[in-house]
């Protein structure tokens, strides 16, 4: 007697392993590529969006799929690596059906879909068989026996409607749920690859703090549809909390009108240091830099500098230098006296002055400087942070090496499939038989606006 067709439910599948035949961890599973069919065929499973080192998110078709069992999804080792983009047809289950309020067909209202189970028939297709929903608050005249508040159903997928139709209010409580634990450049991949309305909803169940750092690792144009998107009031907070060089950036691609408006909106220590960076061209020392370096007085300890630094919103590039200045201690400051790396902070006494310890050979660099005087000069002094002051001295703020980067880098970076780290050393597959190798196809991504 054979047993019951695996079930397996999409929620517990994020972040799964996912390994080739002979054990090698080829990435790990983020979601779930669904078709709807018409009639009463039950929606068919086609793939799995896998997160591959890098970052970078592909597609593996479910008919590469040997097993989904034990925590871990065994497939049969070729994964193309074209990032992945979701056709019409298609819909991701985590991202786009979570929270999704249908219809139960036997009329007893309206429930949220909380989880979905997948099963595989006899033909090893894979379709949607199961939501787990939950009801909402119960109507007048039912029974409160049968309509308990917050009652949690298993049904069939063909016992509701409206679960392939776009819905309207749909929640993102249990998506952002799924997605919690992901770094902000992480989410960024997972919210690109969303219809522009799920976007929308995403970023409203976001706090101020966590959409300004995902912003920051978006693309621009999809930074505008996101931030236009938003009430002006909370577009103005979200700029507040990013970066100032990556909202100047993300202003300067709204129109002039709608950037004043924000800017207007917004407190105005906080819109300050805004207006100051749009009057720099993009590719100047000006238009690269962050206007909030970590800047201490000449008679500050050590301990205290090291407190500073050890900031969790800080960046690596900004916490890798203290940038020592007479007051005022807001840029622009008073004079610019030499910056301290945390390294030689760790080498000495922490009641010792920070002034006593200041790095006077590094000078600051004007705002006018150019995007290839700056990388020559970080590359020359083997730095991680340039100091940027105005004729008399007073710094304007520092360009780290990410900034530079991310403007010398291709504008479609973000998106190109180019591997982010070497594939292993060919003795180390020597072993392996040709079918379990990893296939990289490399997609010539075109420019944004070309």
């Amino acid at each position: 007697m054979s047993g019951a067709p695996p079930r397996v439910y999409v929620a517990r599948m994020s972040g799964l392993a996912v390994f080739d035949p002979l054990g090698d961890q080829v990435g790990r599973a983020r979601d779930v590529v669904v078709v709807f069919r018409a009639g009463v065929l039950p929606p068919l499973v086609v793939g799995l969006v896998v997160e591959v080192p890098g970052r970078r998110r592909v597609f593996l078709p479910m008919t590469r799929v040997t097993s989904i069992d034990g925590g871990q999804v065994i497939t049969t080792g070729v994964v193309n690596l074209r990032r992945f983009e979701p056709r019409p047809s298609e819909t991701l289950v985590l991202a786009e059906l979570l929270d999704r309020p249908v219809t139960m067909v036997d009329g007893s209202g309206d429930v949220i879909v909380e989880d979905v189970a997948m099963t595989q028939q006899r033909t090893r297709d894979w379709v949607i068989s199961k939501l787990f929903v939950r009801r909402g608050t119960p109507s007048r005249g039912l029974s409160s026996r049968l309509r308990k508040r917050g009652e949690t159903l298993l049904v069939d997928v063909d016992q509701v409607s409206g679960l392939s139709l776009v819905a309207t209010g749909q929640g993102v409580s249990n998506l952002l749920a799924t997605f919690a634990s992901l770094k902000a450049a992480d989410l960024a991949d997972v919210i690109r690859d969303l219809s522009p309305q799920r976007r929308a909803d995403v970023a409203a169940g976001l706090d101020d703090e966590k959409l300004a750092d995902v912003l920051e690792e978006l693309p621009e144009d999809d930074q505008v549809e996101i931030l236009t998107q938003l009430k002006n009031e909370r577009a103005a907070d979200v700029l507040e909390a990013m970066q100032p060089d990556d909202a100047a950036d993300l202003l300067s691609e709204l129109p002039a009108e709608t950037a004043e408006n924000l800017l207007r909106l917004m407190e105005p220590d906080d819109a300050a240091p805004l207006r100051r960076l749009l009057t720099y061209d993009e590719d100047t020392a000006g238009g690269l830099m962050t206007t909030e370096p970590v800047i201490l007085a000449p008679d500050a300890t050590i301990a205290e500098a090291l407190a500073v630094v050890r900031r969790e919103e800080l960046s690596p590039s900004l916490a890798s230098n203290v940038y020592v200045c007479r007051p005022p201690l807001e840029t622009p400051t008073g004079r610019f006296l030499g910056l301290v790396h945390i390294q030689r902070m760790l080498r000495e006494p922490p009641n010792a002055a920070i002034g006593g310890i200041v790095d006077k050979d590094i000078e600051a660099l004007l705002p006018s400087a150019t995007l290839g005087q700056v990388t020559r000069f970080l590359a020359t002094y083997n730095l991680v942070g340039v100091p940027i002051a105005d004729d008399d001295g007073h710094l304007l703020g520092a360009v780290t090496v990410d900034d530079v980067l991310d403007h010398i880098l291709p504008q479609d970076w973000r998106e190109t499939p180019e591997p982010l780290r070497h594939p292993r050393p060919e003795s180390s597959k020597a072993s392996k038989p040709p079918s379990t190798k990893v296939k990289t196809k490399k997609a010539k991504a075109a420019r944004r606006g070309a």
